[in-house]
């Protein structure tokens, strides 16, 4: 009976989709580090197989009902689970009932014997009055990292990470990361895996403080850019990854030699990408 090759999956939103690192040539029209991840591992060891379930927008409610029984029947060797910040910023989340739904999705990933990496939340300093957001992601994270303990899960603390109080390891809605931010978390994951790479914190020169017109500027295009729209998606109900499938629905080979970009122009693109979204 010959071996089950590994198999790697990953869950969450637009976190683990990869929004923030655009590539035309990627379903969705993003790449994101656990492609990365996937890549890496393939090189290092050929073989490996990769889906990836993350739909930006994706609350934890929606994550168990859309991804949890697709991975689990995928019978993954490895699983990355990124679930509840889009939770946290709604108004009126209760962080315990929140931890308590995360507890039971994380439950039956861990029962699959697969290697489970969890994520804290990284507290974003997006806007002075989202700060009053801090208590609630201390309490989140606090409670992630009981139950990876808990479940023998593996925890990446993204949330003490202090290369993103860099203002350039995030995109231009502040609320996701820039490509070198994708780059870096694919490397402290690659880390934990004990998995050998080439990838290292970007060396910038230290940022130009920025005089008080640039940042009313950037601040009025920010608003008007992500802040409105996004305002004005929570007024209508709906979300970017309402009509999005997810990027790598099945697994898919990696090959080791080109990455998931080389199986795409071998294969052409997954159902996935039938239906672009907007990044």
């Amino acid at each position: 009976m010959t071996e089950r090759a590994p198999r790697y999956v990953a869950l969450g939103d637009s976190f683990t989709e990869g929004v923030g690192d655009p590539s035309k040539h990627l379903p969705n029209g993003v790449r994101g580090w656990a492609d990365r991840v996937a890549e890496r591992l393939a090189k290092d060891q050929p073989g490996w197989e990769y889906a990836n379930l993350a739909v930006r927008s994706k609350r934890l409610r929606h994550i168990t009902a859309e991804q949890l029984q697709p991975a689990l029947a995928l019978r993954p060797t490895l699983i990355t689970l990124y679930a509840g910040g889009n939770d946290i910023l709604d108004a009126g989340t209760s962080v315990p009932l929140l931890l308590a739904a995360y507890e039971e999705l994380v439950a039956p990933l861990a029962a699959t014997g697969a290697r489970l990496l969890l994520f804290t939340g990284y507290d974003v300093d997006v806007s002075p009055a989202l700060r009053l957001l801090r208590k609630r992601h201390q309490l989140y994270n606090d409670g992630v990292r009981q139950i990876a303990d808990r479940y023998g899960a593996e925890l990446v603390d993204y949330w003490g990470f202090e290369a993103y109080e860099d203002r350039r390891m995030w995109g231009p809605d502040r609320l996701h990361m820039s490509k070198a931010g994708h780059k870096y978390l694919a490397a402290r994951v690659l880390d934990l895996l004990e998995v050998q790479h080439s990838v290292k914190l970007k060396d910038w020169e230290p940022a130009v403080p920025r005089t008080f017109r640039e940042w009313e500027r950037a601040q009025r295009r920010w608003i008007h850019d992500w802040v409105l729209p996004l305002a004005g998606r929570k007024i209508r109900r709906v979300t970017l990854g309402d009509n999005l499938p997810p990027r790598w629905p099945t697994p898919v080979v990696v090959p080791p030699k080109g990455g998931l970009r080389r199986l795409v122009k071998d294969q052409g693109p997954p159902a996935a990408q039938d239906r672009p979204g907007i990044p």
